[in-house]
């Protein structure tokens, strides 16, 4: 199952949401501050990131600006229970399953913001519109 951290009024995450109708794809939504990501979440997505607390902290964030704080000299620990205090700094919106996920930044295109392997499903999942989506049950459990 597809994990959407969402927040109100993020145009990125109304975007990705209409991605994953539109193929099909389902998805629980979580409000990034009223479901908070735990430590374990937090540590896969600073583990799996490509370019450490950049790929998931917002450096315009306010809290960051206005506090000067230094990404770069919290140990992990520090910057996990940072982020669980100040889920504001969180770009959004972040897309989590078992084996992937991906941060959403501010680009136009839609794909930039969905992981290779989401892609790649929804391509296999047939949707309404397909003249043989009657028959399509079994493609769809196995993609």
């Amino acid at each position: 199952m597809i994990v959407v951290y969402t927040s109100p009024g993020c145009a990125s995450c109304r975007k990705v949401k209409q991605w994953l109708k539109e193929r099909n794809l389902p998805y629980i939504e979580k409000n990034i501050f009223t479901t908070l990501l735990n430590e374990t979440e937090i540590r896969h997505l600073l583990m799996r990131s490509e370019n450490g607390s950049e790929d998931i902290i917002s450096k315009r964030s306010k809290i960051i600006q206005q506090n000067a704080v230094d990404l770069d000299d919290m140990t992990i620990s520090e910057l996990v229970h940072f982020i669980q205090e100040n889920p504001s700094v969180l770009k959004r919106p972040i897309i989590l399953n078992e084996r992937n996920f991906q941060v959403g930044y501010d680009e136009e295109e839609i794909d930039a913001f969905v992981p290779q392997q989401l892609r790649s499903l929804a391509r296999l999942s047939c949707n309404a519109s397909c003249p043989n989506y009657a028959g399509c049950g079994k493609i769809r459990e196995e993609a």
